[in-house]
């Protein structure tokens, strides 16, 4: 019989390994708490508006954490949400 604690630390790593991302919930956040919330799709205009090339599949990929999010993606989604970067990363400091 396996340690309950064993479980436990193995569905923690699993649960880690399979996130790609520690942006995509604060993305969905800043995206729903603007005013008026702002649509995945009107996200991706933002996006291809300051060069960023996304759709929403991958936007939606980012926010549920299923897709990785490179350094100059975060800078752009940080400006298109009027959010900093810093907010985006550790979710402190102001928006």
């Amino acid at each position: 019989m396996l340690d309950e604690n064993i479980i436990v630390k193995h569905m923690r790593y699993i649960l880690a390994v399979e996130k790609k991302n520690i942006i995509g919930d604060r993305v969905q956040k800043a995206r729903k708490a603007l005013n008026p919330p702002v649509t995945q799709l009107d996200l991706v205009a933002r996006l291809q508006v300051l060069g960023m090339r996304v759709d929403q599949s991958a936007l939606s990929k980012i926010e549920s954490g299923l897709r990785p999010v490179l350094d100059y993606e975060v800078v752009a989604l940080a400006e298109a949400l009027r959010v900093s970067v810093q907010w985006l990363l550790k979710g402190t400091e102001d928006r």
